[in-house]
Parts: C-alpha cells; structure tokens; sequence
C-alpha cells in the first residue's frame, strides 16, 4: 500500500498542528509497512525530497501566497505524478489551491480528505470558493472529522454526513522525551514549580488576549511558549497592562517544550473561534496528566477536555470566568491533580497515534478493497483485532 498525503506545509518546513498530524500517520503507517510520500509547498528556492521518519517528503516550490492560500506551477506535475503511484490519495483540508489540482490533474485514486478546520476569517473570500469547496468535497471518497463535536457542529460537514468518519488525533508519547534533567532544574529556577502553560502559534483565534485580560490582578505565573504575527501586540498589551506574571517565551526547543510541560501545573488554552479546530496543546497536556483549561468552542477542545472531569471549560471570549478557573485550579491543587490524572487516561483511551494510525489504514484499506486496484493484506482488511480502535465511528 502507498499512501500520498497533500497539503500547503510540512515538516521540516513548517511545524504546526496539521504537519504534526501528517507525520504521525506517515511515520505509524511506517511500522505497518505501508510507503508514505507527502507532498507540500515550500518557500526554498531548491527543494530536495526528504526521509523523514521512514516516508518521503516532496516540496513543489511555492510560487504565490494569496489569504493563507500557497500556489504553485510546479505542484501540478509533482502531484500527478506521485498521484500515479499512490493507491490512495489523502487530502487535508482547508486548502483551495488543492481542490483546483484535484480536479486538474484528474487522477481517479480513492480519496479521503481530513476536515481539520471550517473556514472562519475569510468569510469574503468563501463566498467565491463555496461552489469549489461542495464540489470537491462531494468528489472525495470518504472525508474525516477529527472529533464528533466538530461534526455535530459543521454546518459543512452536516451536508456530507453519510460518507463522514470520526478518527481523533492521536500522539505518540514515545516521539516526546523526557526532558534532560538540567533544562528541567533550569526552567524551575526561571519560573518555579507551579505555573500554567500555553504553547502553540500566536495567532488571532488563541484567544491570548483574553488570557492577559483574565490575569488582571492574579499573581500565579503564566508561561507562553510559541510565535506569530501577534506576538508584538500581545507584549504591548501585557505592558499596558502592567502584568509582571506573564512570561512570553517565545519559540523553543522540543527538550525545552518538553521540560514544561513535565513542570507546569496546568494547560491553560483560551482558544475563542472555531479556528482552533482540535487543540493539540491540550493533548500534549493530557498526554503529561495536567488539569486543562479551555473555551467551549464547538470543537475538539471540548472532546479532549471534559468538563469537571479533566479540566475545566469556559465560555469563549469571557476573561472573567477564564480568571475564576484558573484561580479556582490554583487554589484547589487535590482537584487539579485528580483531573490531570483522569485526563492522561482518557489520553490512552483516545488519543494515542496508534489508534489514529490504525483507523486511517483500516480507511485506506476499504478504499483500496471497494476500488479493487491493488490486493490488501488481512492484517489491513480490518481483520486483525489490533486495527479496530473503539474512538472510529462511521457517519453520525
């Protein structure tokens, strides 16, 4: 089985919440001796392909940037030609320059498609791309949501139930090591033992405004990890207003991530806007059994936290109730513990990349078997026991 993943950005170009998720199917296909290629755009000027992890990563030079949309020439001819090969081709949505090389390039491979997100600020601009969207979304085989709550919630997704399946992001927590004792000793001189904790991007759908807002007037120190296009107005209003237990970090190592998340206290994410389709933060927090805190969005945040159960959920866009969590986890540390233990297991139950993996190639499988192109394996059939995670639902 070959499998080609197609999407704006990956690894080693970019590391963000969908490239992480296309590694972790590629590299866990791997081990089930499935061939993986990924194919992105890239800014550099020669792009060589890559092994990473046991795939191939292909980059098409970027040649136009329009509204988070990459366009590229040369990807027409990377995609079709890699298309060929592959057995099913795996789109991850959103990306319109991506529907336009599916239909151009008119390869006819199954096809699934990964819902990570609805479009949220571009509403202008979706209006033009809306005919494009339904009709490539009706084109693919079988599309993927990330959680149920983002498929009860999709006014898009909604449309297309019948041919939509539930598989969770998933980590694999041996890809996290344990951090070096020095850089855990030093980030405990720099900051304490007791802190919350933010990592991710920043950018306009974090909801990091809100959380400086809601740290009027507190005194428990809190840890942004990461950077983006907002970082400069976030640390003007910090000095507006005049908050001392802010710590902006800024982009960090994975042995310095890692250290954090092994010291915080709990993982605070005040995502606001459908944007933050799933939350990979708040799973790494799971992953490290922390206490959660986060916005009731509509989407994964809200399956990977559970209220009362491993954090707690707050309404979007309210500093003060986002400032009563927090000073309620603070003050409640037999609490905090209990919830961070809940939510690690419910990490296990759920959210481990080998679940994920295994459901995407049980997917595959059915694709390639209804399609009749190649043989599949037994143990890709579905019939091997350790392919059947109980987090994949089909439809509703």
């Amino acid at each position: 089985m070959r499998i080609l993943h197609f999407y704006k950005t990956s690894f080693p170009d970019t590391i963000g919440g969908v490239e992480q998720v296309i590694n972790q199917i590629a590299r866990g296909a791997n081990k089930f001796g499935v061939k993986t290629d990924v194919l992105s755009l890239t800014a550099d000027r020669i792009a060589p392909t890559l092994e990473i992890d046991g795939y191939l990563a292909h980059r098409a030079r970027l040649d136009l940037q329009i509204a988070s949309t990459g366009f590229s020439l040369s990807a027409f001819k990377r995609f079709a030609l890699l298309a060929k090969q592959a057995d099913v081709v795996h789109y991850h949505f959103p990306w319109p320059f991506m529907d336009v090389v599916h239909f151009a390039t008119r390869v006819k491979k199954p096809t699934v498609v990964t819902y990570h997100s609805d479009i949220i600020r571009q509403k202008s601009l979706l209006k033009l791309y809306r005919p494009l969207q339904s009709r490539f979304l009706a084109s693919v085989d079988r599309i993927v949501a990330t959680s149920p709550n983002y498929l009860a919630s999709s006014g898009v997704l909604e449309r297309f139930a019948a041919k939509v399946d539930v598989i969770p992001i998933g980590l694999d927590k041996s890809t996290y090591s344990a951090a070096p004792a020095e850089r855990v000793e030093y980030w405990r001189n720099q900051l304490g033992s007791k802190f919350y904790l933010f990592v991710g991007a920043i950018r306009y759908y974090k909801g990091l405004h809100i959380l400086l807002e809601a740290a009027k007037g507190t005194t428990y120190p809190i840890v942004i990890v990461g950077a983006g296009p907002i970082e400069r107005e976030l640390k003007q209003q910090a000095a507006r207003l005049e908050l001392t237990n802010i710590h902006f970090l800024g982009h960090l190592p994975d042995t310095d991530k890692f250290a954090l998340l092994q010291l915080c206290y709990a993982v605070v994410f005040p995502s606001h806007l459908r944007s933050e389709a799933f939350g990979v933060t708040l799973l790494e927090g799971a992953m490290y059994g922390k206490p959660l805190i986060s916005s009731e969005i509509g989407t994964g945040t809200t399956f990977i936290n559970t209220e009362d159960v491993t954090g707690l959920v707050v309404p979007p866009s309210e500093p003060v109730a986002l400032r009563q969590a927090m000073t309620y986890l603070w003050d409640h540390p037999e609490v905090a513990a209990s919830m961070g233990r809940r939510a690690e297991e419910r990490y296990w139950r759920y959210f481990t990349a080998d679940q994920m993996v295994k459901s995407y190639l049980k997917l595959y499988a059915g694709l390639i078997n209804a399609a009749g192109t190649v043989p599949v394996p037994d143990t890709l059939r579905g019939r091997d026991s350790r392919l059947q995670p109980e987090a994949h639902n089909g439809g509703r």
